[in-house]
């Protein structure tokens, strides 16, 4: 018990002493109106509009033009932030969730803000081409007041030490055996 305890507190001096990103989250809510896109239609032909047009919207979060404004704006390589600056989470109808991890609150605020609007305004535009069915609607519900919290929680810091140095309190007692003279 003694090994979980020091485990947890050395894992709070590490996460206090090398805290992991900040992460900011926005919210852009993503309504298919599957009634009037499909209103006499077989279940399985809805699910794939659905699964369709979410694969779409996806490739035009990721896309080099969203991105692309990104990457001018705040002077980060395209690359960089594909490959885990930015989070987007599982997409479906509603609520999509953008993550944005920096070392500085306000940047990765400002960064998720700007890619929800970004693509907001893209797939917007889309939709007025016609490459996107007419019925999908898009609104930015939370880009002002966005959740700031660190990518990791101290929980999972305090979890692994006290799991870490617990399993080496028990290794040490198993195996190494005290000198008795």
């Amino acid at each position: 018990m003694f090994g979980a305890l020091v485990g947890a507190i050395i894992g709070a001096v590490v996460y206090y002493a090398a805290p992991p990103p900040f992460r900011a989250q926005a919210t852009v809510n993503v309504d298919f109106n599957l009634e009037q896109a499909w209103p006499k239609e077989t279940d399985r032909q809805q699910f794939y509009y659905l699964e369709r047009e979410s694969r779409k919207l996806e490739e035009i979060a990721w896309s080099d033009e969203v991105l692309g404004r990104l990457s001018s704006e705040f002077g980060i390589p395209v690359e960089e932030l594909r490959r885990g600056k930015l989070q987007l989470s599982q997409p479906a109808e509603a609520g999509w969730h953008f993550y944005a991890d920096d070392d500085d609150l306000q940047f990765a605020a400002s960064l998720v803000t700007t890619w929800a609007e970004a693509f907001v305004a893209e797939t917007e535009a889309d939709v007025a081409s016609g490459t996107i069915n007419e019925f999908v609607r898009l609104e930015a519900t939370q880009s002002e007041s966005i959740a700031k919290e660190r990518s990791i929680p101290l929980s999972s810091y305090l979890l692994a030490g006290s799991i870490g140095f617990l399993m080496l309190a028990i290794f040490a007692l198993l195996f190494i055996k005290p000198n008795n003279k």
